[in-house]
């Protein structure tokens, strides 16, 4: 349906040269689509179109829908409304009345006879366009390159509707001033379409004809919604329940993305509910196994962001006995979120946690000026963080002279996080002597690092305000490696492993003494081993 407005639009800006030249543009475009096969498809099509919005319309249990729902759906419905009499003039009345549309004879109609004609053709010209580009924009926007794309696209749905519009309104006038000088224009011109009283009185009879149609259609799709409301209302529906500690209602086929916007909860999908960008993902704390298996569509979407058990989208789960969740997306997610890996929403699982801190940073400030001392933090901060990249590490914080990285977040089996974090601080120590030879004029006295391991569990995810939250972990586990860094000091080595850390990478123990030390708002004290460089496993 969109190739055959494009192609219509297309024509239509022809009319900028002449009526003559567009109406053989108009005539070579539409020849496909007036084939038996064009025309049985762009009839399937608009059956297809069309009886999926009513069904869309009467399958949502909710019509709280968000601004751009509102807008594609209301132009939608509006669109059979603004071109009913001009498909009854036009292609209706070609195959059943025996009429020849020209651009010239349309024009005389919709300027000269009826000029509030032009006015409609025009708000349906706009209408039909902008319903497409919503569509069309919010399928896009869940893809990655649509962002880099978005101005080309958005130049295009501009210039497309203005040369159409231009077109039509340059030929409304040369018809209009071809009518005030000549009186046997209109006659003319609606006589070579074999246009008369007679087809007119009926093109409009076959416009009226639709538009009610139309309407009844939707009315008795709103009275099913009604009647269907009513007779659920009239039962025990199961109920949500949200952290919020609201309890709310579901209505049978209610999805919980149209439950919790039917009691005015904001959730999350930039999709609109279609499956696509996974933003409304929800952990699923009570009532799991009354819930039907994933179908394929979301089953696709879960397995693309690896989701953890428990893991559904609201609006492709139906409940049909009472359900416990939690949104694990904020409610102004954007599409870049859905892409965000499952698991990463905070979680409990055994991760790996580095802290680096650059030693004698106060008296690099002191000795340096400030922009001498940006630069040289710039150029440490960028070794540490290819140090990470090139030893499958997260960089997680920035922590002012230092920064704090977590190891095994993506990997299946996090017991291969210390191990690589060892690889880590090798990388990082050769980085931090190869940064000394380079910068060996600008610096007072050569950087030192401090390093400090540790793997335990620790609560994992997305943290921080909406829109600016960062992958990190927090709990005993990040106190203690903090605490293992800062004993680097006092040991005078670069590097300290717990002993947990230590095992889980396999590494020989063998001649290292190992060491005990407290750790604030710890009962039991963690054990480590202080080293002057990275061992070999």
């Amino acid at each position: 349906m969109l190739a055959f407005v494009i192609t219509h639009l297309t024509a239509h800006s022809t009319l900028l040269i002449s009526l003559d030249f567009a109406q053989d543009t108009l005539v070579t475009l539409m020849r496909p689509w007036r084939s038996a096969a064009g025309t049985a498809l762009l009839l399937t099509a608009f059956l297809l179109h069309y009886s999926n919005a009513l069904w869309s319309l009467y399958e949502r249990r909710s019509l709280r829908l968000t601004s751009w729902q509102w807008a594609q759906l209301g132009f939608g419905l509006c669109i059979p409304l603004l071109l009913a009499l001009h498909v009854a003039c036009t292609r209706l009345s070609e195959v059943y009345l025996g009429t020849d549309n020209y651009y010239t004879s349309v024009l005389t109609l919709h300027w000269v006879l009826a000029p509030q004609l032009a006015v409609i053709q025009v708000v349906a010209l706009l209408t039909v366009w902008i319903h497409a580009c919503i569509g069309i924009h919010f399928w896009l926007r869940t893809k990655l390159w649509y962002a880099d794309w978005r101005i080309a696209f958005f130049a295009a749905a501009l210039l497309v509707p203005t040369l159409a519009l231009s077109g039509y309104l340059t030929a409304g006038n040369q018809v209009m001033r071809e009518a005030a000088r000549n009186a046997e224009f209109v006659k003319g011109a609606l006589g070579d379409a074999n246009v008369t009283d007679d087809t007119l009185a009926m093109s409009n009879r076959i416009g009226l004809a639709i538009v009610l149609t139309h309407l009844g259609l939707i009315a008795f799709v709103l009275a099913a919604r009604g009647v269907r409301r009513h007779i659920h209302e009239a039962r025990r529906p199961p109920v949500l329940a949200h952290p919020s500690g609201q309890r709310l209602p579901i209505l049978p086929g209610a999805t919980v993305l149209e439950t919790l916007r039917d009691h005015g909860i904001p959730h999350a999908s930039v999709c609109g509910g279609r499956g696509r960008c996974t933003t409304c993902r929800i952990q699923v704390s009570k009532g799991w196994e009354s819930l039907e298996p994933p179908n394929e569509l979301e089953a696709q979407a879960l397995a693309r962001i690896a989701a953890m058990p428990g893991m559904r989208l609201a609006c492709q789960v139906r409940p049909t006995a009472d359900l416990a969740v939690t949104p694990l997306c904020a409610a102004d997610a954007t599409a870049a979120d859905g892409y965000v890996p499952g698991g990463l929403e905070g979680s409990e699982r055994l991760i790996t946690v580095m802290f680096v801190d650059l030693r004698g940073s106060t008296t690099l400030g002191e000795a340096k000026l400030p922009y001498d001392v940006l630069f040289i933090l710039n150029r440490f901060f960028y070794e540490m963080k290819q140090s990470l990249e090139a030893t499958n590490g997260h960089y997680s914080q920035f922590t002012g002279d230092g920064l704090m990285a977590l190891y095994g977040l993506h990997s299946r089996n996090p017991a291969t996080g210390p191990a690589d974090a060892l690889r880590g601080a090798r990388e990082m120590l050769l980085r931090v002597d190869r940064l000394n030879q380079e910068l060996k004029a600008e610096l007072p006295h050569p950087l030192a690092i401090g390093i400090g391991i540790h793997y335990s569990e620790a609560i994992v995810g997305a943290m921080g305000p909406p829109r600016s939250q960062i992958i990190t972990a927090i709990g005993d586990t990040v106190n203690t490696t903090a605490r293992l860094e800062s004993l680097t000091k006092e040991y005078g080595c670069p590097l300290i492993v717990s002993r947990r850390a230590a095992e889980v990478a396999q590494l020989d123990l063998a001649g290292h003494t190992l060491h005990d030390a407290p750790v604030k708002g710890r009962v039991q004290s963690v054990q480590f081993i202080a080293l002057p460089n990275v061992p070999a496993r």
